[in-house]
């Protein structure tokens, strides 16, 4: 397996946080074009990725491809706002995330070095899940409008804080009841991923941190 440099994950968690803080504060102080951001956050997102897998060889390669074609389409759909193309734009930025993860897990979940980097790998598996739920959700309510309720109307294409706020309340079980799925499609999405970030938080990233404290209590 190709190595991974230390401080690979460390980006990724970089893009991770600017995206998830940049877009409820570009909604919230609406000082600039709120599509301009969410499309400044989504390149910028795909660019540092994508150096994030440099030396995970095929995965460097198909990342970059859906980098490329996601910010080539994220360009277009700002100056010609369509369904098609944000849909689309959409499905890269999952694309990447899918690869994004797929390198990801193996650095993480093989091995026995219990590392601050794999530490870190972990937290960006958990964030790119919550990420690319949002990005499902927003589709699921492109394709059939009314599959939710609670949203503020939607003034333009695309996803935004609320997807976002309700794709991450939704796994970790806090349930605020503020927004709500209705079609049985967003509701199977919705039971899903409580399902997968509780498995997650307990089995790897429980697992992975009882390793590292243990390893340094004997060190």
């Amino acid at each position: 397996m190709p190595s991974v440099g230390r401080t690979n994950f460390f980006y990724l968690l970089v893009a991770l946080l600017i995206l998830l803080i940049a877009i409820p504060l570009a909604d919230d102080l609406d000082l600039i074009s709120a599509p301009l951001v969410r499309g400044l956050v989504f390149s910028g997102l795909l660019i540092i990725g994508v150096w994030s897998l440099k030396g995970g060889g095929r995965h460097f390669t198909v990342g970059m491809a859906f980098a490329i074609v996601g910010v080539a389409l994220n360009v277009v759909s700002i100056y010609m706002p369509a369904q098609v193309l944000q849909q689309a734009s959409i499905l890269a930025l999952v694309g990447f995330m899918l690869v994004a993860i797929t390198h990801t897990m193996k650095q993480v979940a093989i091995g026995s070095d219990i590392s601050a980097n794999r530490l870190v790998g972990a937290v960006c598996v958990y964030l790119l899940l919550g990420v690319i739920w949002a990005m499902v959700y927003t589709i699921i309510e492109m394709v059939s409008p009314g599959s939710f309720a609670g949203f503020s109307p939607m003034d333009d294409l695309g996803w935004d804080s609320e997807w976002l706020y309700f794709s991450f309340v939704t796994m970790t079980t806090l349930g605020y009841g503020d927004i709500l799925p209705l079609s049985a499609t967003a509701r199977g999405f919705a039971y899903m991923q409580a399902v997968v970030g509780q498995f997650y938080i307990a089995v790897l990233v429980a697992g992975l941190v009882g390793a590292y404290v243990s390893r340094r209590n004997k060190n």
